[in-house]
């Protein structure tokens, strides 16, 4: 996925880019820093793990439940994203709400195939290594590490362990939020970004 993403830039062509990578797009931007570190000014690495970090490798029985369902479920995906509080239930509800409510040009459907590659390689990434973790200190860009408080998928520990990896790293750990947070707060985390991207 980073070779493609290369080649996307490459194509272009950008000499310079900015990066927002969550989730699994924050492995991508990871690599990206460190196999392309001239081409990234700025990182920024929202709900994601370092690689060989712990508790990503297999995921709790809970989490996986709902994270590999076959037919898309609303309830379980704000369980998933969402704390478990009744204001994070409505952020999540409000959410599914505003990505429903475009009618022109959606995003195609992804399939399974899609779902459990991209599983795999969720897996793959977290096999427990604590050696990879050195790898992060050639990540010199200035990085923003962003979560929830209670993220249950990249576990928010892991967000923990970036910032202190990564030599130029700042941390922002958002309340009562999962892994969704950025879904939870659009409007503070989009004004920290952007304050981030402007130097600050």
């Amino acid at each position: 996925m980073a070779r493609d993403v290369l080649r996307f830039v490459d194509a272009l062509p950008l000499r310079q880019v900015d990066l927002l990578g969550f989730s699994l797009g924050g492995y991508i931007g990871q690599e990206l820093a460190l196999v392309r570190p001239r081409l990234i000014r700025r990182l920024v690495l929202a709900g994601t793990a370092p690689q060989g970090a712990p508790k990503i490798h297999r995921w709790t029985d809970d989490v996986y439940a709902l994270a590999a369902q076959d037919v898309p479920d609303p309830d379980r995906f704000i369980r998933l994203f969402f704390s478990g509080s009744q204001e994070s239930r409505a952020k999540g509800v409000e959410y599914l709400k505003r990505i429903s409510s475009r009618a022109a040009d959606r995003d195609e459907p992804t399939d399974m195939a899609t779902r459990d590659a991209q599983l795999g390689a969720i897996t793959r990434w977290g096999i427990p290594d604590p050696s990879k973790l050195t790898r992060l200190g050639a990540i010199t860009q200035p990085t923003l590490v962003a979560n929830g408080d209670n993220d249950t998928m990249m576990i928010t520990e892991n967000s923990y362990l970036l910032a202190h990896h990564i030599p130029n790293a700042q941390l922002r750990i958002y309340p009562d939020a999962g892994h969704g947070f950025l879904n939870q707060y659009p409007e503070i985390f989009a004004d920290h970004v952007n304050a981030f991207l402007n130097g600050g």
